[in-house]
């Protein structure tokens, strides 16, 4: 923990948590809040790529450390924002259909990944941000998987945001305009716009458009998706340590790796524990999930400082294709499932 001591360190705060919180307030915006606070601290990290390089070059080490720690820290402090209760209330049917939605865009988004020409882990990341929630889920399982440099992870990292950003934002701005023609009630598109849009301000932007029977739906629906996160990235460094494990049996020399459990994931969960049971104030909550984006934003911010777009745009076309076709046929299961069950 030296590395808090140094000037890199305190260099990178003042950066990254100027993007943050510029991040947070520009969300606010009309149009602005369909893209979202994570994803706005990221284009604003891209824009400091334009500081002089002497003083980028002096904050790396402190980004390094931001993108990773502040991350863990604030996927933790995210769980605040669960209410366990609620969902629960919510039913049985929720949860499964959410299960579902989870698992099916996971596969379908990396098998078409990997059939367009795109590299494993990248598949995996941008698989898991369009099937669980966005931004967040990609920082959240990025973690449990290994890439051939940092350089390549923080890239991998950078082409998942974007897909799900790029994903979230047309398909929000697709279903507002369907719904009319979709014979929904407003509780049932609540329950689409949940279930089919990755970041939760996708969902809520789409949702709230049309009022508060529409949003509370789309609220219950994503975070139904959202808690399946922890479980997610275990399932995922699971299979990802099998495959690394494979490999290695090829060089005759195999050692079984341990599987990469991602303890900051347990602490997402307490968190949702103790938000839901212990008598916090609704501010206080609020409070506590608003830092929870600080430091995600920061981590963001940290991300868009450090990586190198001119190699992103060359490898985005297979994950944006998967995508694509993957968020499509999320749609389709959604208002299948709405209309039947909900």
């Amino acid at each position: 923990m030296e590395i808090v001591k140094t000037k890199s360190f305190r260099l990178a705060v003042a950066m990254t948590l100027m993007c943050s919180i510029a991040g947070i307030y520009l969300a606010k915006l009309p149009y602005a809040n369909i893209i979202g606070a994570l994803v706005l601290a990221l284009l604003l990290g891209i824009l400091m790529q334009l500081a002089p390089e002497k003083m980028r070059k002096e904050a790396s080490s402190g980004m390094s450390f931001i993108s990773n720690k502040f991350l863990r820290l604030g996927i933790i402090l995210l769980g605040f924002r669960l209410d366990l209760e609620k969902l629960a209330a919510a039913g049985v049917k929720t949860i499964l259909v959410a299960a579902l939605a989870v698992a099916g865009t996971i596969t379908l988004t990396y098998w078409l990944s990997r059939k367009f020409g795109a590299e494993d882990e990248l598949a995996f990341l941008s698989a898991c941000g369009c099937g669980v929630c966005g931004a967040a889920a990609v920082m959240g399982v990025s973690p449990q998987i290994t890439a051939a440099s940092e350089e390549r992870k923080r890239e991998n990292e950078v082409l998942a945001v974007a897909v799900v950003c790029v994903m979230g934002t047309v398909f929000t701005l697709l279903e507002i305009g369907l719904k009319p023609v979709l014979g929904l009630t407003d509780s049932q598109f609540g329950i689409v716009a949940g279930g089919s849009l990755h970041e939760i301000a996708h969902a809520v932007a789409s949702g709230g458009a049309f009022g508060n029977i529409s949003l509370d739906s789309a609220l219950i629906m994503k975070l139904s998706r959202v808690i399946l996160l922890a479980p997610v990235a275990l399932i995922i460094g699971y299979l990802y340590q099998r495959r690394t494990a494979k490999v290695s049996t090829i060089d005759s020399t195999t050692k079984t790796g341990k599987l990469p459990i991602p303890w900051f994931l347990g602490g997402f969960i307490l968190t949702s524990v103790l938000g839901t049971y212990l008598p916090f104030s609704t501010s206080l909550l609020d409070a506590l999930v608003q830092v929870a984006y600080i430091f995600l934003g920061m981590a963001m911010a940290a991300l868009g400082i450090s990586v190198n777009f001119k190699v992103i745009f060359k490898r985005g076309g297979a994950v944006f294709g998967a995508a694509a076709i993957s968020s499509t046929c999320l749609l389709i299961f959604m208002i299948i499932m709405s209309k039947l069950f909900f």
